[in-house]
């Protein structure tokens, strides 16, 4: 496309010389930049990341069943259901954001992409389509324990090598944070009387 100037000449329009560019990856997801100014050694590095992309995919994963459950949830809990999972989105998008640059810091590429996520997640997809407010739960708190799991096996993991920086982020940002979404899910599955004391 030509754009006309002042004097009537024609220039090639900026946006349609550019806007097309096409090229090659700068670094490839798996590999991890081997001169990096890091007490952790490539390999080591390389280990955390593998192990950190499959949690920041079952926690992408589990971020955004928590929005799907917000949408879709509907009872006499509605209410305090849709604004409980919305809270525990925000959270778990800390927690993706965290993860994600804790890969990128270690030299690593994150995972990014949903077609990606469903390759590299743990966690089973529910359906499209709603489905009950105690299954909804089963699904989250299933997705918390697996979670919590990897939690535990990266944390001891990163201590063998040295790696107290991730052993602190799976500690301290992800494991609890999950386990306390985890028992203000789970307390909605417990029968209680409503009114009258049995």
């Amino acid at each position: 496309m030509a754009v006309a100037t002042k004097n009537g000449s024609s220039t090639k329009d900026f946006v349609t010389e550019h806007w097309k560019q096409h090229g090659h990856e700068t670094q490839k997801y798996g590999d991890v930049v081997m001169d990096l100014p890091h007490r952790l050694d490539a390999d080591a590095r390389s280990q955390m990341c593998k192990k950190l992309n499959h949690l920041l995919a079952d926690s992408m994963m589990l971020r955004d069943m928590y929005k799907k459950h917000h949408w879709q949830v509907a009872g006499p809990t509605f209410y305090q259901l849709h604004l409980l999972f919305d809270k525990h989105f925000n959270e778990q998008l800390e927690i993706v954001d965290t993860i994600a640059e804790r890969i990128q810091l270690l030299g690593g590429v994150t995972i990014a992409m949903g077609c990606d996520v469903a390759e590299e997640t743990n966690i089973p997809a529910p359906p499209s389509g709603r489905e009950e407010v105690p299954v909804q739960i089963s699904r989250l708190l299933e997705a918390h324990k697996i979670i919590m799991q990897e939690c535990h096996e990266i944390a001891e993991a990163a201590d063998k090598i040295g790696d107290d920086g991730t052993n602190d982020l799976v500690v301290s940002d992800v494991l609890r944070t999950n386990e306390l979404q985890s028992w203000f899910i789970g307390n909605h599955l417990v029968e209680m009387p409503l009114t009258i004391a049995q």
